[in-house]
């Protein structure tokens, strides 16, 4: 009698326990895909100047593009929470977009060995941002298909857990690497 007793109240109490651990592990996977992001986009911030300046080199009328750029890396590292990440990285590639416009107007500085370094490190960095935002978006939809999901979902509720989102940038398409040319 006492087995089948503690059988009813301890295969409940285990499965309450797993699901409780098992999203757990999926918050803490998500903090850390996130994390991940922001240290390649800090690594994007941190490069930023310096290209720049190897264009100011070269492109000295050009002081406008070098402000927008600026501005937007300044609003970009300010960004609080995803969505408002998100939104300023955005604004940040399209004002480096038109940096590589004017940097393609300037032949010696597409030929300048700093220059094309510094092209290769952004171009890297763009390609981890894009594999940390894969990871990230994969750790979250796992994490809410375990919040939303019978009985995980019980626990889910009981224990407050909050839906993530996903990290989006506007004009990334999975698979395809931002076109930096010079």
């Amino acid at each position: 009698m006492w087995w089948i007793i503690l059988i009813i109240l301890g295969v409940p109490l285990l499965y309450i326990m797993y699901a409780f651990n098992k999203l757990i592990r999926g918050r803490i996977r998500c903090e850390e895909a996130w994390s991940d992001i922001l240290v390649q986009l800090k690594r994007r911030h941190d490069l930023i100047p310096n290209v720049i300046e190897t264009v100011k080199g070269y492109a000295k009328h050009e002081k406008g593009v070098f402000e927008n750029v600026t501005k937007a890396r300044s609003q970009a590292m300010e960004a609080k929470g995803m969505v408002d990440s998100a939104k300023k990285e955005d604004m940040l590639s399209n004002t480096l977009k038109s940096l590589f416009a004017v940097a393609e107007n300037y032949p010696d500085l597409k030929a300048n060995t700093n220059f094309m370094g510094l092209q290769q490190e952004l171009s890297d960095t763009e390609n981890k941002i894009q594999a940390s935002r894969r990871f990230y978006n994969g750790n979250v939809r796992d994490f809410n298909i375990a919040l939303e999901s019978f009985p995980t979902n019980l626990i889910s509720q009981m224990f407050h857990f909050a839906k993530k989102e996903l990290f989006e940038l506007e004009g990334a398409e999975e698979g395809e690497a931002p076109e930096v040319k010079f």
